[in-house]
């Protein structure tokens, strides 16, 4: 079973993409499970959404205590719980303009993937909204689900800007590619 834990503050759009990469891993034929949980009902509190997805129907009811992944939207959240939920096999991709060095020395152990997904989607015309770029980058680096059914979601679910969002998609999915070839080196 895959289990990714998706966090962000209030209006980042953490539960948006949980529910865009559930269904993205849904039309690949996959169970899927999608919850959230949050704090305070105000913009800016952190906020979880949780994902497995498996093979057979999915029955665990409980938070996710050791993910396979983390999509993290503000680095500011890269502490306590959340980092007590990766181990050594855990991939954090985090929305940040620094550089995977910067991280491994703040983090040692970790696998993490920065992404510069604010300039992304600033290059792409959509502003603040980070999702797109996040998710493609995600999809590169568990190898899940496919670029083609993710942005597939992304056009279906989108209410405008479908090419914006499938453009920052890919390039998300493209410069999460450069750093694993790095990090391979």
């Amino acid at each position: 079973m895959l289990e990714i834990i998706i966090q962000g503050r209030g209006g980042q759009g953490a539960q948006t993409a949980g529910n865009l990469l559930a269904g993205a891993f849904h039309a690949q034929g996959l169970q899927v499970q999608c919850f959230a949980s949050y704090g305070g009902a105000r913009r800016g509190t952190p906020v979880n959404s949780y994902i497995r997805v498996d093979q057979r129907p999915v029955r665990v009811r409980c938070d996710i205590e050791r993910a396979d992944a983390i999509l993290c939207f503000d680095a500011s959240l890269l502490e306590g719980r959340l980092l007590a939920s990766a181990d050594a096999a855990t991939w954090i991709v985090v929305n940040s303009a620094r550089s995977a060095a910067d991280f491994a020395r703040i983090l040692p152990g970790k696998r993490v993937i920065p992404i510069d997904a604010l300039t992304i989607s600033r290059q792409q015309g959509l502003g603040r909204i980070v999702n797109s770029a996040l998710l493609g980058a995600l999809a590169r680096v568990i190898k899940a689900p496919a670029l083609s059914v993710l942005t597939q979601a992304l056009v279906d679910n989108a209410p405008k800007q479908h090419d914006e969002n499938v453009a920052a998609c890919a390039e998300g999915y493209h410069r999460a590619g450069l750093q694993l070839l790095e990090s391979a080196a």
